[in-house]
């Protein structure tokens, strides 16, 4: 989801974590029934709590969750102040469901939110990872809405936080991938289609005189990338909302060209890969290492489509910077982050982690600083059927950087 990135304080106004399990009337008191479910499956989430707390004489049934077409939603309405959109409200929504019930089978998921800020920023997002029958194809589908002015730094890694000028924009983004199942039981091709484009572009907030590097790069009004990707995907995670103990690995190369509405002659490849250890057999907690790499290469993309802090399809790299603090024609990023459990019951769980991120620059092409960062949060768990988590996170940076971060579900 693409998170409101709070520096002062977030409000959660409500969690709420919904099943389309079968409910049913019973003798038995709540308090009980929420007993039997901890027995059952060990996991409470906080619609289990809620219950408890209203003590409501409708319970739900402790079914399995692994119920083809059963879908399992978690919504999060919230309140929060950034820098990138100071006063902002949110809802964000997940909904995690199987296909089928095979033993192999692999939760799909579909992630969504609208945002309205201060700043009068409308933010879009729907994100797809759908598995079909037998996981012989996986749909991946990257959506955006954009009606966005944002700070931007410059180019490449010696900009400052204090230093920055405003784009203005709208912006469309589709990225939406058919990938096939090909011999190993995890391993799948196909193609994409992406296009970004970009219109109403202005800057503000820049002395007169003033060149920016928007203005030395190539200052345009309006911007179109638009090609066809071939894609790969290694893909060992069960559950993608919150995975554990799998490998995952994405590489997309696609070649923009002067076709199909297209004003952009350059090359992009991405290569997204993600580990998950368990490392101790007693216990759930997870150790899990990202690194997120982005090209581009034969050409020069828009300014706008250069690799930048927080421009994943997810809006997560970068955790303890503001969304676009770095911008260059290449980024290389790597994150570890360690998931710890608090409560037995899984209703309540930690993670402490730290990233590096770094941007070639412009117009040399060389990567010549690196931007450390550390943090630490807690996790809510909303539904135990999905494992979706509510992630608050804070983490600082260099160069005055820091923040709480926002996530509905874990951060990769």
């Amino acid at each position: 989801m693409h998170k409101i990135r709070c520096i002062f304080f977030m409000l959660v106004l409500l969690c709420v974590s919904a099943s389309f399990a079968q409910t049913t009337e019973s003798k038995i008191s709540p308090e009980d029934s929420l007993a039997l479910c901890e027995n059952q499956n060990g996991k409470l989430d906080i619609v289990d709590v809620w219950w408890k707390l209203i003590k409501k004489p409708i319970v739900e049934k402790c079914e399995p969750s692994k119920q083809a077409w059963k879908f399992h939603p978690s919504v999060l309405p919230a309140f929060g102040y950034s820098l990138a959109t100071e006063l902002a409200g949110v809802v964000a929504a997940n909904i995690g469901f199987y296909t089928d019930i095979g033993l192999n089978a692999k939760l799909s998921a579909i992630e969504t939110s609208i945002s309205y800020t201060q700043k009068n920023q409308i933010i879009l997002p729907l994100l797809t990872n759908i598995w079909t029958k037998g996981n012989k194809y996986n749909l991946i589908g990257d959506w955006r809405f954009y009606k966005y002015p944002e700070y931007t730094y410059g180019l490449g890694g010696h900009t400052t936080i204090q230093n920055y000028t405003q784009l203005n924009y709208q912006c469309i983004i589709i990225h939406e991938a058919v990938l096939k199942h090909i011999g190993s039981s995890n391993f799948y091709v196909g193609a994409a289609y992406n296009l970004d484009l970009h219109w109403n572009i202005s800057e503000t907030g820049y002395a007169p005189g003033t060149i920016t590097d928007f203005e030395k790069y190539g200052r345009t009004s309006q911007s179109i990338s638009s090609g066809f990707s071939v894609n790969a995907l290694y893909d060992g995670r069960k559950n993608s909302i919150n995975p554990s103990k799998a490998l995952y690995s994405s590489i997309s190369f696609c070649p923009y060209v002067d076709l199909l509405w297209n004003k952009s002659n350059y090359r992009s490849l991405i290569i997204d890969t993600r580990k998950y250890f368990k490392p101790s057999k007693k216990s759930e907690n997870i150790l899990a290492f990202w690194t997120y790499d982005w090209f581009t290469f034969n050409g020069n993309a828009p300014y706008l489509d250069l690799p930048s802090t927080g421009w994943d399809p997810y809006a997560n790299v970068g955790r303890g910077y503001i969304q676009s603090r770095l911008r260059g024609k290449n980024f290389v990023y790597l994150e570890a982050e360690y998931r710890f459990g608090i409560l037995k019951n899984g209703l309540l769980g930690g993670v402490v982690f730290t990233n590096a991120q770094s941007v070639t620059d412009w117009p040399s092409n060389k990567f010549t600083m690196i931007y450390p960062a550390a943090g630490a949060g807690i996790r809510i768990k909303l539904n135990r059927h999905s494992a979706a988590n509510l992630a608050i996170d804070y983490a600082i940076g260099i160069g005055g950087s820091n923040g709480i971060f926002i996530n509905l579900g874990e951060v990769f």
